[in-house]
């Protein structure tokens, strides 16, 4: 089989496998997937601009969701940055990396002005359960003041290896916390728990990570792509495309997918 049938093929089998509910933070859960691109909310927001944060694991994803999002007729953008992408303003070094991720954040406002923020809780939240909160219910207070609606989607499971074991305990609280804050803010915020699709285990084959035990290679990413814009259709007047339409793309040969040895 060749490697972009191989590609489509494994998006489609996490489609028609990957359930449960995945989305908070406005009292409407939904199912995490299902085996065809389902209709924009009809009522809902027009989604015509994403606008993605997260570190270097949102990074990865981002060919294939930026990939996924114009074939569903929106533009999109990427602010992901790897080693930082933090909102949180905690433990060691992340304020002064919040305060990189928040400058960013305003001057792309200005000028790609999103309808929808989408931020990936990163590697990178450290804090206690109440810095959490309160940074991710600032976030919601920006996007609202750049004119967007905010969603937050839990990480990926990942290898917790010795750079992030000292920080695992607010590794865990962040997803609760970033579902809590959502819930406070409800009707500008939203949470999306992506356990739906990854599962919660870092070495079971449904986390699809790479080599390295962290990030995600392009099956993986289309896999998200794909799961995303199922969710994002839920809340939000935005039709994704098949992935047929787009996941044999050019974005595939991304240099950030030859950095992680991905085949």
């Amino acid at each position: 089989m060749a490697a972009g049938a191989l590609l489509i093929a494994g998006v489609s089998l996490v489609a028609l496998t990957g359930c449960g509910n995945s989305a908070s933070g406005n009292g409407d859960n939904a199912d995490s997937a299902a085996s065809a691109p389902p209709a924009g909310k009809n009522g809902g927001k027009q989604l015509s601009k994403l606008l993605w944060m997260g570190d270097s694991i949102a990074e990865a994803e981002a060919p294939a969701l930026e990939a996924a999002v114009k074939a569903g007729g929106a533009e999109f953008k990427s602010i992901a940055s790897a080693g930082g992408g933090t909102v949180v303003k905690g433990e060691g070094p992340t304020a002064k990396f919040a305060e990189d991720t928040y400058k960013e954040l305003a001057n792309t406002a200005k000028t790609f002005h999103p309808d929808v923020i989408a931020y990936q809780v990163t590697t990178y939240d450290w804090g206690t359960a109440a810095q959490q909160t309160s940074s991710y219910e600032h976030l919601a207070k920006v996007a609202k003041d750049a004119g967007a609606e905010l969603v937050i989607v839990s990480a990926p499971p990942f290898k917790i290896d010795d750079f992030y074991k000292s920080h695992e305990a607010a590794i865990k609280s962040a997803p609760k916390a970033a579902q809590d804050a959502a819930a406070k803010n409800a009707g500008q915020a939203r949470f999306f728990d992506a356990a739906a699709l990854w599962g919660t285990d870092s070495a079971a084959a449904k986390a699809q990570r790479s080599q390295d035990g962290i990030h995600t290679c392009q099956q993986g990413a289309a896999a998200f792509a794909n799961w995303f814009g199922g969710q994002l259709s839920r809340h939000y007047s935005f039709t994704p495309a098949a992935p047929e339409k787009w996941a044999k793309g050019p974005w595939t040969g991304s240099k950030v997918y030859g950095q992680l040895k991905c085949g």
